[in-house]
């Protein structure tokens, strides 16, 4: 790790975009510790049969039919830094296509570099599992290869600072990145649904506009994908891991300013939102109708949620 040499990128980031993308990368690696991919046999096999283990029992318990990514990959930081900023290229690539010039232009892309390039790094020390989905990728949505990670050096960490197993936290976050995949799965329309709300916002805001509704839209598709996640977490393992959520929940919540800030920046605090508005309501229709029943939500988009319903699940109940 070189924070010296990582600022020095950024400063020297340089071409004809919003973004030098190439500098966000190497200064996000730069500042940004690798950590240890050794691996053991064992460790490797248990990664393997965490991941087919959550597949089969929640297929079961979901009553759901999907199947896992053809990527799966266990990674050190850098490898999932590499792997996401094609992700912040592509929500900025309708910025940096229809943009307004700017006064600065060098000294704008050399602040958005740097904040991309800290955001990055942030994530790649804090993220320890990802089910991603490839959004605005250009592939056509039916036809993209969705992709599963797992950070193994932050899991490792964290598992210590928490004080708890690595294989039984791995075991935790295999189960909570595999339910992701069943729900793109059990709606291969979902890609496509949020990609449109993120696309229209984004417009929006590049005409100097803001799509209230496309945002609205967007954050109860994902409250329903997080609330789900957690309903599936619940009913997997019941009070097994009671005190790993509590002490992950602490975790949500926890840091320094630094952390704070950048949770801000990244909306984090707004997925922690999703996270416990999502759960509820998803609780509520499965005490009522099962899981099964909850998972009607992905049978079509109009079976999402709205975000009125969010609250007040009996009003979906009466609806759907």
């Amino acid at each position: 790790m070189d924070l010296f040499r990582s600022v020095r990128t950024v400063a020297g980031a340089s071409g004809t975009g919003y973004v030098d993308w190439a500098a966000v990368a190497a200064a996000a690696k730069e500042s940004t510790a690798p950590g240890d991919l050794t691996l053991t046999e064992a460790e490797r096999e248990g990664y393997a049969a965490d991941v087919r283990d959550a597949r089969d029992r929640l297929r079961r318990l979901g009553g759901v039919e999907f199947d896992l990514p053809d990527t799966v990959e266990i990674q050190n930081r850098h490898h999932w830094i590499d792997a996401n900023v094609d992700t912040f290229r592509r929500v900025m690539a309708p910025v940096e296509r229809r943009g307004p010039e700017v006064l600065l232009p060098g000294v704008s892309r050399v602040v958005n570099t740097g904040t991309c390039s800290f955001l990055l790094a942030f994530l790649g020390r804090n993220v320890l599992g990802q089910y991603d989905p490839l959004l605005l990728a250009e592939a056509d949505p039916a036809d993209r290869d969705h992709c599963l990670y797992f950070v193994h050096p932050n899991i490792v960490e964290v598992a210590g600072t928490l004080d708890v197993d690595v294989s039984r936290f791995r075991r935790w976050i295999a189960f909570h990145e595999v339910s992701h995949a069943a729900e793109f799965g059990a709606a291969p329309w979902l890609p496509e649904h949020l990609e449109e709300r993120l696309e229209r916002g984004v417009d929006a805001l590049v005409a100097g506009d803001l799509d209230r509704e496309a945002f609205h839209e967007l954050d109860a598709a994902m409250t329903a994908v997080e609330g789900y996640a957690e309903l599936l977490m619940d009913r997997a393992f019941d009070d097994d891991y009671a005190d790993l959520r509590a002490k992950l929940d602490a975790r949500r919540r926890g840091g320094g300013p630094v952390a704070r800030l950048a949770r801000r920046l990244l909306g984090l605090g707004l997925k922690r939102r999703q996270y416990e508005r999502g759960a509820a309501f998803f609780r509520t229709v499965a005490d009522e109708r099962g899981l099964e029943g909850a998972s009607a939500v992905w049978e079509r988009p109009e079976n999402l949620p709205t975000d009125a319903e969010l609250d007040a699940p009996e009003r979906w109940l009466a609806r759907v």
